[in-house]
């Protein structure tokens, strides 16, 4: 059903429960995930799982880049050990949820599985959410995990 799944992955226990769903599915496909992760200086100092400590907002874009390949690295043998073999990792940039669209479209993806909700919660209720925003501009399947 789906051969290529986009993962965006902020450090949020959204972003690792919609991994959980997307390996689910590209393991009945023998598919390919694509993780995602747009580093973007946040209000707060959000807790991130999978081990790694939280970037302060000043934090430069190397430093944010840093931490962001760290997570995607953490993610990446999650979902091997979950039973996914093709897995490719991305560093975006610019507007997360642009960013996003402009991945699956450049990718040509099946599905993107994302988190109902990110790190950037409060901003979200302001200006509308990145998953709202993808669901209505993907030419894919969008696929909201809570």
């Amino acid at each position: 059903m789906f051969q290529s799944i986009l993962v965006p992955i902020d450090g949020s226990e959204h972003s690792r429960l919609a991994l959980c769903v997307a390996c689910k599915l590209a393991r009945q496909e023998d598919g390919q995930l694509v993780l995602l992760h747009i580093p973007e200086a946040l209000e707060h100092e959000p807790l991130l799982i999978w081990g790694i400590g939280a970037v302060p907002m000043e934090a430069t874009l190397e430093k944010r880049e840093k931490v962001g390949r760290e997570m995607l690295d953490k993610a990446t043998e999650e979902a091997r050990a979950l039973g996914v073999k093709d897995v490719e990792t991305v560093i975006g940039k610019g507007n997360p949820a642009l960013s996003i669209l402009d991945e699956a479209r450049q990718r040509g993806v099946d599905a993107i599985v994302m988190g109902s909700r990110g790190l950037g919660d409060f901003k979200g209720l302001v200006v509308g959410s990145v998953s709202h925003k993808v669901t209505h501009g993907a030419e894919c399947r969008v696929i909201t995990v809570n």
